[in-house]
């Protein structure tokens, strides 16, 4: 489906009868499923901020009528990923530049304070799991391309939540990240992002394997952009579209 031509609609008559079976499952069990799919092609970048949404298109795609299309966009909007404008229609909802940065350097003291704590917590068991995540992370900048990289990218930093032991802090964490995971899609696209990506988390791996707290927070901080050079080399591979105007902004 290209997501730049959706447009909402008025009415909610039925596409064609062939299109316009719910597969015999209740109403909301269906709008749930949409608003899953939905929700995770906007947090992963496939539907980009900003991007129309359109609920003739996604009955069609989803072979249901409008009515459990319209209910996952409005569980959608409820959760801050969408905005339902009247006559203006459904879009992917867009962060402003300023909001983008809090989120930002909330995510980077956070996880700097989580690699705090696993230097603190570190055992045998932890130091392992690193040099496995790290292995993983090395074969994938020299085998693997940007997806396999994001992938090895995040299993390292799950091994460090959980080696926090602290399983609020890291649910703050991913909750923080999947609100900016959609301007996020530049990340590890050229080898140059990917040698310096694993620099960093070769560093920040043997901070916490040698229990030094100060060094592995350091590091941590360092590798996340946040509201330093990190952030504008950030904000230079970003489309300006993707972003809500900001009076703030100055």
């Amino acid at each position: 489906m290209n997501t730049n031509d959706i447009q909402t609609s008025g009415d909610d008559a039925p596409v064609d009868s062939a299109l316009s079976s719910d597969d015999n499952r209740p109403r909301g069990g269906r709008a749930n499923e949409i608003r899953n799919v939905l929700q995770e092609e906007i947090e992963s970048g496939n539907l980009p901020p900003g991007a129309a949404l359109d609920e003739r298109a996604l009955a069609t795609r989803f072979n249901v009528s409008r009515t459990p299309v319209r209910e996952a966009l409005q569980q959608l909007a409820a959760r801050e990923l969408v905005r339902i404008a009247p006559r203006q229609g459904v879009n992917v909802a867009r962060l402003s530049i300023s909001q983008v940065r809090a989120i930002m350097e909330s995510v980077g003291e956070l996880e700097a304070l989580c690699a705090k704590l696993a230097a603190r917590r570190v055992d045998d068991v932890l130091r392992k799991e690193l040099d496995k995540a790290i292995e993983r992370c090395q074969d994938a900048a020299v085998q693997g391309g940007h997806a396999e990289y994001a992938m090895a990218n995040t299993y390292f930093h799950e091994t460090i939540y959980a080696g926090s032991r602290n399983p609020y802090l890291s649910e703050l964490i991913r909750n923080a990240r999947r609100q900016i995971q959609r301007y996020r899609i530049r990340d590890f696209q050229t080898k140059t992002q990917i040698s310096k990506s694993l620099k960093e988390h070769q560093q920040v791996a043997r901070a916490i394997q040698e229990g030094d707290e100060a060094l592995a927070a350091q590091a941590m901080l360092l590798h996340v952009p946040s509201g330093s050079s990190g952030f504008s080399e950030f904000l230079a591979r970003m489309p300006m579209s993707f972003f809500e105007s900001d009076t703030t902004e100055h």
